[in-house]
């Protein structure tokens, strides 16, 4: 019996890197499933596996070692309930892009949300950024404003023309780094500069809808020259949460669970309570409206009974 770690997988097969060194097939023993939560995927890039040998040269996994932490979100797939897109990661890297395609405010909060609850430091990287033109310089000025001002890193980069690439370098040397985003905001190609041999499949934004097209199939850990793993992950349309009580959700924004203690009730929900200290800080634009917003639509998604007045 060996220990080793998930690099690639498709679902069904396993690619597994022992601690020797030595990279092998392996297929899971029987029906090996988590218990603690139902998953597309009980085996997952990043996971630290027990291989048993086989003489064939497949290994068989039999059991997955506790998990530090992991990135999940709600499946595609009905029959299942969530689907884990990478386990035992030091830091998230989201990619967003201003144009090219658009990456939306409320992705990124749901994105940030789960990191949040699962204590993963997330910097979100604004690629594309030899695309900003005098059209779309306040938005991304009013994206990392947003977001710095909450406390979250922002880095704006070029895979194009290479601006800041050395700073990503820094940020990624000798940490086991998620790269998550919309298709077609340039994950595969940032990995490409950072880790030129690998060579990594891109495409084209689609001319039609300016839309990314998918060009990363399944997720895969590399590791990097620099010191590290990064893992490459096929692009994400949306992000469904999961397991996160509506009662603990202002946990996770941290603007709102700083100002929570003011409110005046211990159990207010910053919904519709009098006295509330996160909806005056709205009011008074100390929250952005954006992510009071994405708030509202992830505690309930037919709540009317307050919107922030948009100035």
């Amino acid at each position: 019996m060996e220990k080793g770690l998930v690099l690639k997988s498709t679902g069904s097969h396993y690619r597994v890197r022992l601690e020797n060194g030595r990279v092998i097939e392996c297929v899971p023993r029987g029906k090996l499933r988590l218990n603690e939560i139902k998953t597309t995927n009980p085996i997952t890039v990043g996971d630290w596996v027990s291989v048993e040998l086989n003489p064939n040269g497949v290994g068989l996994i039999t059991a997955i070692q506790e998990r530090k932490n992991y990135i999940i979100r709600k499946a595609t797939n009905l029959s299942r309930e969530a689907h884990i897109i990478a386990a035992n990661i030091d830091q998230a890297l989201l990619v967003v892009t201003i144009t090219q395609p658009e990456t939306q405010l409320a992705f990124i909060d749901r994105y940030l949300v789960t990191a949040e609850a699962y204590r993963i430091p997330t910097v979100i990287v604004f690629n594309k950024i030899d695309l900003i033109d005098l059209a779309t310089q306040p938005v991304l000025d009013s994206y990392v404003s947003i977001y710095e001002t909450i406390g979250y890193k922002c880095l704006k980069v070029s895979a194009k023309t290479g601006q800041n690439l050395d700073l990503l370098k820094q940020i990624l040397q000798g940490r086991v780094s998620l790269l998550s985003g919309n298709s077609g905001v340039g994950k595969s190609t940032l990995i490409n500069h950072l880790e030129p041999g690998l060579n990594l499949k891109t495409a084209e934004i689609s001319n039609a809808h300016l839309k990314g097209r998918h060009t990363t199939t399944f997720s895969e850990i590399f590791e990097l020259s620099l010191g590290g793993f990064i893992i490459d992950t096929p692009g994400i349309k949306s992000f469904g949460l999961v397991d996160i009580e509506k009662d603990e959700l202002y946990h996770f924004f941290p603007e709102i669970f700083k100002l929570s203690d003011k409110c005046k009730y211990y159990n207010c929900t910053h919904i519709h309570e009098p006295g509330c200290a996160v909806i005056e800080a709205v009011d008074k634009g100390e929250i952005a409206p954006s992510r009071y917003l994405s708030y509202l639509s992830i505690y309930d998604d037919e709540n009317e009974k307050y919107r922030p007045k948009i100035k």
